[in-house]
């Protein structure tokens, strides 16, 4: 199954063309994070995928979730499909504009960013630098991740919480970290006073961790 997506295609495209994939969250769509495209380098190629499942309201969802049901909170079968769906689609692009010695970086808000750590803990070889916004390491998914220092040690994390987030709390998030220490990950753990979003210096520090 193809994803639908948007892209911002560079001027040139090379076999080391930079590749950022874009991973919105529940109720959203690709629109949301391609927002970000105008500040990112010029010469990256920028895919920015849209969920496959419709939400309860409007937008899209890679999973169902049920906030009133602790011990199963997400429908861990639909967020795996969602996985494999996003994995095949990134192969796909990757082929299509012949990416043979590029990097592939990984950007994720909320729903998107759980699904960003398993994709980058289940395949540390595919991806460079990984960006996961207000979310958490959902457990369920990241059995039998990677844990070999030398195929992890290439990754570069960037998460961000907010400390007044009222859909996963900031505790969730920090979990992050406990995770990605044991695993010798190389991780910039931030926290930024808003709520269940990107604020405006959380941005500019997202963009700077891009840029570097």
């Amino acid at each position: 199954m193809d994803l639908q997506y948007v892209v911002r295609e560079p001027q040139n495209i090379n076999s080391k063309t930079t590749l950022l994939i874009l991973l919105h969250g529940y109720g959203s769509n690709e629109e949301d994070l391609f927002s970000f495209a105008p500040t990112l380098p010029e010469d990256w190629l920028i895919v920015s995928f849209r969920a496959p499942m419709k939400s309860a309201y409007e937008g899209y969802s890679w999973y169902d979730i049920d906030l009133m049901n602790p011990e199963n909170r997400i429908d861990v079968p639909q967020a795996k499909k969602s996985l494999e769906l996003i994995l095949e689609n990134i192969l796909k692009i990757t082929n299509q504009y012949g990416l043979t010695e590029n990097q592939t970086h990984l950007a994720g808000f909320s729903q998107g960013g759980i699904l960003t750590y398993a994709l980058a803990l289940h395949h540390p070889e595919l991806f460079s630098k990984i960006a996961c916004m207000s979310c958490y390491p959902e457990e369920k998914l990241l059995t039998n991740i990677v844990k070999d220092k030398k195929k992890l040690e290439r990754l570069r994390f960037f998460i961000s919480h907010g400390t007044d987030d009222a859909i996963i709390p900031i505790e969730w998030g920090r979990k992050a970290a406990d995770l990605l220490y044991d695993l010798s990950c190389f991780f910039s753990f931030r926290e930024y006073m808003s709520g269940h979003g990107v604020n405006q210096k959380n941005y500019m520090d997202l963009m700077d961790f891009f840029q570097k």
